[in-house]
């Protein structure tokens, strides 16, 4: 199984691939995609659609994993993060990818145990369930792969259960 994990922004969208191969997960891909900050916001909405588009071509993921909006104090800004949100989404029901949203807290129970995990822990566990070198960075991607994990944990769990 292949999963994309997207962690949506505007001006940064990170972005992980994983495979999981029996009960070893491996990232396949990790970054981040971003857009000028004083760019047009329809032009860096098709350059978040594009490389979206770019890694489903490429990678050919059974599914696609996003972290859910979350609404904070900032509605504008969620505003812009549900627009990059609704391009992935968008590149990946044109090629038929499966999506499945998790909450922040869902992602970091599932790679740290506990869903009130910082940024850190997150990436020193990412960086220890998929055997890298180093903690994934910037943070974005390191969100991004571990919604692919979390996804790639929770899938088999999730067939399992009657419809």
């Amino acid at each position: 199984m292949i999963v994309l994990g997207i962690d949506p922004g505007l001006a940064n969208t990170g972005f992980g691939v994983v495979q999981r191969r029996g009960s070893t997960l491996l990232a396949l891909d990790g970054g981040v995609i971003a857009t000028a900050a004083g760019g047009e916001l329809p032009d860096r909405i098709r350059r978040i659609h594009q490389a979206v588009a770019d890694l489903l071509d490429h990678y050919r993921p059974d599914a696609l994993a996003m972290e859910s909006l979350y609404f904070g104090k900032n509605a504008s800004s969620a505003l812009l993060v549900g627009q990059a949100r609704g391009v992935a989404l968008l590149a990946a029901a044109q090629r038929g990818v499966p999506c499945s949203d998790y909450t922040p807290q869902q992602i970091k129970g599932a790679v740290c145990g506990r869903g009130g995990a910082d940024k850190g822990q997150v990436q020193r566990m990412v960086q220890a369930l998929l055997r890298l070198p180093e903690p994934p960075a910037p943070d974005h991607a390191a969100d991004a792969l571990a919604a692919a994990i979390c996804h790639a944990n929770h899938a088999p769990l999730r067939a399992a259960l009657p419809a």
